[in-house]
């Protein structure tokens, strides 16, 4: 569904990522791990057309879609839910799930499966968006995202700033997602949880991809199990 090839891709003053590629298959749940500033978020904001890659190629079922702007991307259907999650503050829950929806109108069928993804956002239907814990606040990025009803969803570190409680819910919902289809990708500290739910992966460090394997085969390598695993 996603390949990436040779990208390099960076900000005023240089690149942070330099020539990596990867896959993304159609059903598949992906991450990519890697402490702060190994240069996942600027993968991602290159990946959903945020951010200029300097070079490399990204395809999405086969078709290039670099320089594409990012409202275009979203229509072919990749849905981004940024670390920062940036909603609407002053808007509603429900609000903010509509306007997930745009250009379209917002589907009985999607919302529905989205409050009972997370019934939280059910019984906050009315409540302002910035009024709400960051744990709900993260179930609603997620929420609106799923109204454009994406074939592949990309979170940059879901459970940034949640409670274990919150991190498990959030995860098991990406987990039921699974099970109906969606491909998923992910970046993500929490690499226990991440390990759980993905098929394969990737480790990033310095801009780089230096490891790359199946869940299992990344748990048993020894550098991945001292530094993400706590297991020495």
């Amino acid at each position: 569904m996603l390949e990436v090839r040779g990208l390099t891709a960076g900000y005023t003053g240089g690149d942070v990522v330099h020539g990596i590629s990867f896959k993304v298959e159609t059903g598949e749940a992906v991450m990519i791990i890697g402490s702060n500033g190994a240069g996942k978020t600027t993968v991602f904001r290159a990946v959903v057309g945020l951010l200029a890659p300097s070079a490399g190629e990204v395809l999405f079922e086969g078709a290039s879609i670099v320089g594409m702007p990012a409202h275009r991307i979203a229509r072919l259907g990749i849905s981004f839910v940024p670390a920062e999650r940036r909603l609407f503050p002053r808007m509603t829950v429900q609000e903010n799930l509509s306007l997930g929806a745009y250009p379209d109108s917002p589907d009985s069928e999607t919302i529905e499966l989205v409050m009972d993804l997370f019934p939280r956002l059910a019984e906050r239907r009315r409540q302002r968006a910035g009024t709400m814990s960051g744990g709900e606040q993260q179930m609603l990025a997620v929420g609106r995202a799923l109204m454009a009803r994406p074939r592949l969803l990309v979170l940059d570190e879901p459970t940034t700033g949640l409670a274990p409680k919150l991190a498990k819910e959030a995860y098991q919902a990406l987990d039921v997602l699974r099970g109906r289809g969606l491909t998923v990708l992910v970046a993500e500290q929490q690499v226990p949880m991440a390990m759980a739910l993905s098929d394969r992966g990737y480790v990033l460090e310095n801009g780089a991809i230096s490891k790359q394997g199946t869940s299992a085969e990344l748990a048993n390598v020894p550098d991945v199990k001292r530094a993400y695993l706590g297991i020495v």
